[in-house]
């Protein structure tokens, strides 16, 4: 007796599913290097840039149409820079993962980026073959890091915050001292041959710094922190 063998259907191997590409936005204000960017990605048949835009606005409106899988973006572009743009597109598109694609390597600006939601951070002399690479660790779900930026975010992190009144201006400085010493708003400006009105703004800055509610509050705490000497 002949054993029944399996209909040909029975036993067809299935075909894969047809690989899916990455689909990337290309954001730039510099229409060069959008093309080398472009250009550079070509070459990659999984890699398809299915759009390109010239400020943060367009991008948002471009992403929010098309829902690419990777948006590498530049981070200082006139009107609406990379990083609000950024945090436009986590809040709005969040299946979207973003590269911050950029020249600047300070430690403050690859935090803005990460904090608002970027997923990498690259600096555009990266090798091409290391920018295939982190874009489709994004379309994936894992972050990258420039090594250079990593080192400037390691470097803010250890040196701790700024200390306090950091940010005070000369003239605020002069105008702090000058309150410590207990002169008037009148006062300081005969002396700084400045207007009460300037005074008051300069004032009203400091207190903003300082983070402080009153004028009393604001020379304590100056003296505390040294940041003017006693009178």
């Amino acid at each position: 007796m002949t054993d029944h063998l399996p209909e040909q259907s029975d036993w067809q191997v299935p075909l894969p599913e047809p690989r899916q590409n990455t689909r990337i936005l290309i954001v730039d204000d510099h229409p060069i290097v959008r093309r080398g960017i472009a250009s550079s990605l070509q070459p990659f048949e999984d890699l398809e840039v299915v759009a390109e835009a010239t400020t943060g606005e367009e991008a948002v409106q471009v992403a929010q149409t098309l829902h690419p899988n990777v948006v590498l973006m530049d981070l200082l572009m006139p009107g609406m820079g990379g990083i609000p743009a950024i945090r436009t597109l986590h809040e709005t598109v969040p299946e979207v993962q973003i590269i911050a694609l950029t020249s600047f390597r300070e430690g403050s600006l690859v935090e803005e980026a990460l904090v608002a939601g970027a997923i990498g951070y690259l600096l555009k002399d990266v090798a091409v073959d290391e920018l295939v690479k982190a874009v489709r660790l994004a379309h994936q779900g894992v972050p990258t890091l420039a090594p250079a930026a990593g080192q400037a975010l390691v470097k803010m992190v250890a040196s701790g915050p700024p200390a306090l009144g950091h940010d005070l201006t000369e003239r605020e400085q002069q105008v702090l001292s000058l309150m410590a010493k207990g002169l008037s708003n009148q006062q300081i400006a005969d002396q700084l041959v400045i207007t009460p009105a300037t005074v008051k703004f300069h004032t009203r800055s400091i207190r903003s710094k300082l983070g402080t509610g009153s004028r009393t509050e604001t020379v304590v705490l100056a003296l505390q922190h040294h940041l003017v000497e006693g009178s």
